[in-house]
């Protein structure tokens, strides 16, 4: 049991450390993609198109109570000490996360009334784990060490999916101060595995002077793991043509809308907000939902070694336990449908600009009534909703245009990881080609296995403008 947990544990930290906050991307609209973090970002050109499959290539995830380097690091002390160490200074509200995203497809365009229309196709894998504090402890130790502790059976929280996003936004300005956006989606689910809302104990108590020292306790069980579109990748004859049907629209299917607004308060001040994947996903073909239910006492576990004449009578004992096991938590597989909502992130920013383009200087803005300046300095804030609480962000930012085709943008990020997160992004536009590259945590980059959250975006773009 503990080589499987050490394993497991490693393995989850390993795909947690590869996070979902695009703190450098929101509202940096030198970046065509800046459109899918706030529908009512301003473009400067009047048509883009992403290069297919290379538009946005973004992975972002984290572990908000360990890195890799206190397990893997080289020392003196043996791995299974370390994890130990590690597992002892995790708790529940700890959580491991990885979110991936690869855009497929990607255009936009503004009309003769000045509206920015976009459309595409992108690729989502989202993970997240919380961290069971108890049962961690269990599996671990043993329960030889916490008699009369009560484990909690609803620390096992975790959900993962990976699905197909198609969609089309409008950023229209109302007036000089106020412009908004809006981006309808529609989801094709290809997988998804969650098991939430998980609830029940398990005690070990001991009774001096019983035949069976101790006794162990299950109370109010109540798990369910719910699955959709596994059994029929795993059983396909073909899994990668199975996948690709439930990509293109063969899959659970569901809604969901951006919105998002950009306010100028002032010729300096600017505000802005968007509200991501306000929708939800309908699960209802290849769909399996196991759940165990009830409570059960065992009065210890009765250890049989029979002469080999006799070996029936031990089998005839595990399986009256088996059958007891099986009567006290009975045990279903459903097909019945099931709702599963987005996991919806919010972004507001509030900005002031400063510094007007010199004579001669290209201030690549196409959208005369507004002022593109060249620097901007913001506090940023960012929250996904998640099934036990959100998880949130803070974040201290500087834009500055470098030359007419080059700029940056750097942002000072406070979160579930750590207090010390610096990322880094630019954009340039070379001709008609447009280029970007952010990063997260550069100081962590001499050495990556410390950092707790590492993320990247880049991506290849066209960009037309209309003199």
């Amino acid at each position: 049991m503990r080589n499987l947990l050490a394993f497991l544990f490693v393995l989850l930290l390993g795909a947690g450390m590869l996070a979902q906050n695009k703190t450098i991307v929101f509202g940096y609209e030198d970046i065509p993609q800046s459109l899918l973090v706030n529908p009512a970002a301003d473009m400067p050109q009047d048509f883009h198109a992403g290069l297919p499959g290379l538009s946005q290539v973004y992975i972002h995830g984290g572990s908000s109570g360990v890195s890799a380097f206190d397990i893997f690091q080289e020392s003196s002390v043996d791995i299974n000490q370390r994890i130990t160490e590690a597992i002892a200074g995790l708790s529940f509200r700890d959580f491991f996360t990885v979110n991936q995203q690869l855009e497929i497809l990607s255009a936009g365009w503004r009309n003769n009334k000045g509206d920015y229309w976009s459309a595409g196709l992108y690729q989502e894998l989202d993970v997240l784990a919380y961290f069971p504090e108890d049962l961690a402890d269990l599996a671990w130790e043993g329960n030889r060490n916490y008699i009369g502790r009560s484990f909690d059976l609803g620390q096992l929280s975790v959900t993962s999916e990976v699905l197909m996003v198609y969609h089309v936004g409008i950023s229209r300005q109302f007036n000089k101060n106020l412009r908004v956006g809006a981006r309808a989606k529609l989801y094709s689910n290809i997988a998804h595995a969650s098991s939430t809302g998980n609830q029940g104990t398990f005690v070990t108590t001991e009774n001096p002077g019983t035949v069976n020292i101790y006794e162990h306790i299950v109370t109010n069980a109540d798990l369910e793991l719910r699955t959709s579109g596994i059994d029929a990748i795993s059983e396909a004859g073909s899994p990668g043509r199975e996948v690709a049907k439930r990509a293109m629209l063969g899959g659970n299917l569901g809604v969901g809308v951006d919105l998002g607004i950009s306010y100028d308060w002032n010729r300096n001040w600017t505000f802005d907000a968007s509200i991501l994947d306000l929708g939800f996903v309908y699960h209802s073909n290849d769909v399996k939902r196991y759940t165990a239910r009830g409570d059960y006492v065992l009065n210890g576990i009765e250890f049989i070694f029979p002469p080999l004449s006799d070996g029936q009578r031990t089998v005839d004992y595990y399986r009256r336990l088996t059958d007891d096991l099986d009567e006290a938590f009975p045990r279903d597989t459903l097909t019945t449908a099931y709702l599963q909502m987005r996991p919806t992130k919010v972004n507001a920013a509030i900005s002031y600009g400063f510094g007007t383009f010199g004579e001669g200087e290209d201030c690549n803005c196409l959208n005369k009534e507004s002022t593109r300046w060249r620097e901007r300095l913001g506090l940023q804030f960012f929250s996904v909703i998640r099934p036990r609480r959100p998880h949130m962000a803070l974040s201290a930012f500087y834009y500055r245009r470098l030359t007419g085709f080059l700029s940056a943008k750097v942002a000072y990020t406070v979160d579930e990881y750590s207090a010390s997160n610096l990322g880094a992004g630019f954009a340039a536009d070379i001709g008609p080609v447009n280029f970007y590259f952010t990063v997260d945590n550069i100081l962590r980059y001499g050495n990556v296995a410390r950092a707790k959250n590492v993320s990247l975006q880049l991506g290849l773009n066209l960009k037309l403008s209309s003199e």
